[in-house]
């Protein structure tokens, strides 16, 4: 049993999904090299893709190889949508805390890069669903991370304001994409991104705990 919940730093926070909320970094990681090995014949560095998570898919493959990009999206999707119910997993005590959050008044948003009905779906697959109730996704927005303005539109959506605000995510991209939108960017260690690269990307705190997020959350 938690804490009761103390007051809130920010009366909005804004979670990215993938690595922060959910723990689809296997998944992801996975549906990236059978991506890879089936068009183009071979893996990919594992760092490298880790360090495009975040980002819409079609953006990596476009770097990767242009000719074969939309070719490379249809094969990972498809393989994601297939085994994400296998491979998926939920982070100890974010349930926990998204719920603690609420309680004390703070409103709760999502802002990704990932799809519509994946994102949803991963919500719903690791019983969140009813503690987010602001999901922007890649079709809300005509720019994504790092640009700011899914960020933006979430913080909208929820009445808030973005200098008191947070964003809570575990790539560069979501630091950059925070800051550069006026929120307070907040890094989470145990996703994708490493402790460096959060601080590159100019995360204002770092944490490894969903516990430490919490007292950081609510002071």
């Amino acid at each position: 049993m938690s804490a009761p919940p103390g007051r809130p730093a920010y009366p909005t926070v804004v979670f990215d999904l993938d690595g922060t909320l959910v723990d689809t970094i296997g998944l992801i990681v996975a549906s990236y090299q059978h991506a890879f090995r089936t068009v183009l014949g071979h893996p990919q560095d594992e760092v490298r893709i880790k360090a495009w998570i975040g980002q819409p898919l079609i953006r990596a493959f476009r770097e990767v190889s242009p000719e074969h990009a939309d070719e490379l999206f249809a094969v990972y999707t498809a393989w994601n949508e297939a085994n994400t119910e296998r491979l998926i997993r939920s982070y100890a005590g974010v349930d926990g805390l998204l719920r603690d959050l609420a309680a004390a008044g703070v409103a709760v948003a999502v802002a990704t890069s990932k799809r519509s009905h994946p994102a949803r779906w991963a919500l719903q697959l690791t019983g969140l669903t009813d503690l987010v109730p602001v999901v922007v996704t890649m079709e809300d927005t005509l720019t994504h991370k790092p640009d700011s303005a899914p960020l933006l539109l979430a913080v909208r959506r929820s009445g808030g304001e973005p200098a008191r605000a947070a964003y809570v995510g575990d790539a560069h991209v979501d630091m950059a994409a925070a800051r550069g939108g006026g929120l307070t960017p907040v890094g989470v260690a145990w996703g994708a991104g490493t402790v460096e690269e959060l601080r590159a990307g100019g995360a204002e705190t770092i944490v490894d705990t969903v516990s430490a997020l919490r007292i950081l959350l609510l002071s």
